[in-house]
């Protein structure tokens, strides 16, 4: 029989592959038994709650104090889908969720998601566009202002809309959960965006084409680059086929390489791959052992945080720097409103919900990044050398 953790786990899975196909039939279908299966685990965590009254269990499961803002929120909620006509019910409830909701959500996420934690990620909530710095270093010069530096300087600032790339989350809620209480519902709620918004996020970041969706790490953003239909063009793979300091110097190299031929100081590395290439590829490129006979693994020959992700295709692997890369996501200005969905199948004891999110992200540059082929990639091994030999006279003979 197969373990809670183990079948929430496979459920992810399909929704990532779901999300990589762009599908919404199947992204839907992935959807549904996924958020089923969060909304059993926390009514299990409050029949225990109930029957025991430890406070560890809310702690376990995220339960916390609600705000007046957000207990009134989900008070409106509750009501709507009591309601007859939850349809209409939810058409005149304008409430959305409040922004401290959005704010936990991301602190959730960054929690458990180290990709999402190591990027630029940001709460947009109320904001259409972002203005961004793409060359991360001061934008002042000394000395007259001519055309030449004026051009520079505006080829330094980017704008990002938040508006064009739409997240929709599915809540399946069962009449049941209308007995937990505000504080449960949150837990719930708060459950599912943070699953559906790391697991999509994490996978646009990756290599979200740009078509209604943000531009991956692994595609093209140079500024003459050709874009078709709205899809960005994946990079060029660099073969990699070792992490010597020869080699991993040439991948820092690239880099360092801001754009407008600046350079920039690399203090760290962020390596994005694949958890079976993490262990069949890097683990044995990046593990060695000392004459004690002990073994260190993840020995790069410059700092490097590692980050498994299946969102990367087996046998590649992303490079870059994680500050370059941006990402918003919020309810924007007139989004996360809770709507009645008469769109999804609808079971004998629960009805589907739903609410959109907005935002967009994007590689600052497009140095910023660099997509590897590590299908190449050979173990680490100790090389030895010997000097200074005192050879034996019958060896000189």
């Amino acid at each position: 029989m197969k373990s809670k953790d183990l079948i929430l786990q496979e459920l992810k899975d399909n929704l990532v592959a779901a999300f990589k196909s762009t599908d919404e039939n199947a992204i839907a279908q992935a959807f549904t038994p996924f958020a089923e299966s969060i909304q059993q685990n926390v009514m299990e965590e409050f029949k225990a709650y109930q029957q025991t009254s430890d406070s560890n269990i809310l702690a376990k499961r995220g339960v916390h104090q609600l705000t007046a803002t957000e207990d009134k929120f989900y008070q409106g909620i509750m009501g709507a889908i009591k309601s007859s006509n939850p349809q209409q019910a939810f058409a005149g409830l304008n409430a959305a969720f409040p922004e401290t909701v959005i704010d936990n959500v991301i602190a959730d996420i960054k929690e458990e998601h180290p990709l999402l934690a190591a990027i630029n990620f940001t709460n947009t909530t109320l904001l259409t566009k972002m203005i961004v710095n793409k060359q991360g270093a001061q934008l002042a010069t000394w000395g007259p202002l001519n055309s030449a530096i004026t051009k520079e300087l505006s080829g330094a600032i980017g704008m990002i809309d938040l508006t064009i790339c739409k997240l929709s989350a599915f809540m399946p809620i069962s009449k049941d959960m209308l007995t937990v209480g505000p504080a449960w519902i949150d837990a719930y709620v708060r459950g599912v965006l943070s699953e559906a918004i790391a697991l999509a996020t994490e996978t646009a970041i990756v290599t979200g084409t740009g078509l209604n969706e943000p531009i991956g790490m692994d595609r093209s953003v140079a500024d003459d680059v050709t874009v078709t239909g709205g899809v960005y063009p994946k990079k060029v793979a660099l073969a990699v086929l070792d992490f010597s300091p020869l080699t991993y110097g040439a991948i820092v190299g690239k880099l360092v390489k801001a754009p407008n031929e600046k350079t920039r100081a690399v203090s760290n590395v962020l390596m994005i791959v694949n958890p079976t290439d993490y262990f069949t590829k890097v683990f044995p490129a990046t593990t060695v052992r000392a004459v004690n006979g002990t073994y260190s693994h993840d020995v790069f020959p410059f700092p490097t945080t590692v980050i498994q992700s299946s969102a990367v295709s087996e046998g590649q692997a992303i490079f870059g720097l994680a500050d370059k890369y941006f990402m918003g996501i919020g309810a924007g200005t007139t989004g996360g409103k809770v709507e009645f969905s008469d769109e999804f199948r609808f079971l004998d004891d629960e009805r589907v919900y739903l609410t959109k999110l907005y935002g967009n992200g994007r590689a600052l540059d497009d140095n910023a990044f660099i997509l590897a082929d590590i299908s190449g990639l050979v173990p680490a091994t100790l090389e030895v050398s010997v000097t200074n030999v005192v050879k034996t006279e019958e060896q000189v003979a």
